[in-house]
């Protein structure tokens, strides 16, 4: 059983900026997709960024945002500490929501942006951003 744990949430105005962790137990975390999502109550679940496992020797990752959020967010990796990052930059009220870490344990680098993919969830952590 894989468990996540979200930290960095917080309240913002707008024009600033937050850093999302996640930290994962396990000791697969390096094989797993890893995504970040956000909901706003009364909402779908919806997908804000991905990043596949580091691919081959070029240990390069794929990585994919949803189109709101590029040029702004920044999804990365640790291997070696069991951590991904959402580094948000120019955050907008719109932002506002509970923002999900989440683990899909398929072979192969995709980075789906299907919550129903993801095999595994943090608790989330509240993201408010102030106009």
């Amino acid at each position: 059983q894989v468990q996540l744990v979200e930290s960095g949430g917080g309240l913002v105005q707008a024009g600033g900026s937050l850093r999302l962790s996640c930290a994962s137990s396990g000791r697969t975390f390096s094989s797993y997709t890893m995504g970040w999502f956000r909901q706003d109550p009364g909402k779908e679940r919806e997908f804000v960024a991905a990043i596949s496992p580091l691919i081959g020797s070029s240990r390069i990752a794929k990585v994919n945002y949803e189109d709101s959020v590029k040029g702004r967010f920044t999804i990365s990796r640790d291997d070696a500490k069991n951590t991904v990052t959402l580094q948000m930059n120019s955050l907008k009220p719109e932002d506002t929501a509970v923002y999900y870490c989440a683990a899909d344990r398929a072979t192969g680098w995709g980075t789906s942006t299907r919550f129903e993919e993801y095999d595994y969830w943090g608790q989330g952590t509240q993201v408010t951003v102030s106009s």
